[in-house]
């Protein structure tokens, strides 16, 4: 019986609509009416209100959804955007100081000679990720070796530093290494404790990635006579990397967010940028959205070059090329 109702179109707009009616009402619309004289009295007036709009909000989507489905995405695109922009205008915010201080949040510019904001961030995530691919795929191997020490190395790297907090890690090496004489600056220390710690994640999906692999692979490669090294290189990790590279993506783009975390160490980064331009004049709120919004546009440049990478690997392996 529930079900025959539900699958009529109208009940499921009826919940819809009382759904979106209940989340209004977390929504003061008195001060609309301030100063005004009602007709229906304040508290009809204000019910009004509510139901017209999630009315709206209904018929808004029934018509979204009759479009092709290209269509709909651009469309909820184009207005979850403008709702998330009215959001920030509704701070009154000063448009004048962000643009005045963008340039120093991008890294347009120098500090003692080298690169601070955006341009710092990049640089310590481009080189963390190379670092952190290469620390994987060593901690990976070890991981499935027969060797005891080796396994022993790389769980203990890896369940310490998938274990831990990644501020607690990057302050023990910044705090800690100096207390048997190794002194790094501060962005030495953060590269450093952004490999270790993504690297460790990394390593299990690896691993997972490898395993994944029938073992008829392999031992169908030693039958033909190829090394161990040679099975790994020539057959396992091509077909591996097509399920390790989507995993990989997403720890890139939270790298990228985690190096702000790189802020309480005084490197100058896109956060230590933000936060010194926002105490200066008390404009924290201009200076931790635009932030914010650069963050998102990295994120989304890198999940569109993941997107790239995921179709080329998907496409297949050319045995020619072997």
């Amino acid at each position: 019986m529930f079900m025959e109702i539900w699958e009529r179109p109208s009940a499921r707009r009826s919940l819809f609509f009382i759904l979106v009616y209940l989340s209004l009402l977390s929504i003061d619309f008195s001060s609309l009416y301030e100063g005004t004289s009602f007709f229906l009295g304040a508290t009809t007036q204000v019910e009004l209100t509510r139901g017209l709009m999630a009315a709206a909000i209904v018929l808004n989507f029934v018509l979204i959804t009759r479009l092709p489905n290209r269509i709909q995405l651009y469309v909820t695109w184009a207005e979850l955007l403008f709702l998330f922009l009215y959001f920030f205008y509704s701070f009154d915010l000063s448009y004048e100081y962000i643009w005045t201080r963008l340039p120093h949040l991008l890294g347009f510019g120098l500090k003692n000679g080298f690169l601070m904001g955006t341009a710092l961030t990049l640089f310590m995530c481009v080189v963390s990720i190379a670092a952190s691919t290469v620390l994987a795929l060593v901690a990976a191997l070890a991981r499935l070796s027969n060797n005891g020490v080796a396994l022993g190395i790389s769980t203990f790297y890896i369940s310490f530093f998938r274990g831990t907090p990644l501020i607690l890690q990057i302050l023990l090496i910044y705090i800690g290494l100096p207390q048997i004489g190794i002194i790094l600056n501060p962005i030495p220390a953060a590269i450093i404790a952004l490999s270790l710690c993504y690297g460790a994640y990394m390593a299990e999906i690896f691993r997972a990635g490898i395993q994944a692999i029938p073992a008829g692979q392999g031992e169908a490669a030693r039958a033909l006579g190829l090394k161990d090294v040679q099975i790994m290189r020539l057959v396992i990790l091509p077909q591996a990397i097509r399920l390790i590279i989507p995993p990989t993506g997403n720890q890139f783009i939270a790298m990228l967010k985690d190096s702000a975390l790189v802020a309480t160490l005084g490197a100058w980064e896109l956060m230590y940028m933000a936060r010194l331009h926002g105490r200066a004049e008390f404009k924290n709120m201009e200076m931790m959205i635009t932030a914010a919004l650069i963050y998102w546009m990295l994120s989304m440049s890198m999940e569109y070059f993941q997107a790239k990478i995921e179709r080329k690997f998907g496409k297949g392996i050319d045995v020619n090329n072997v």
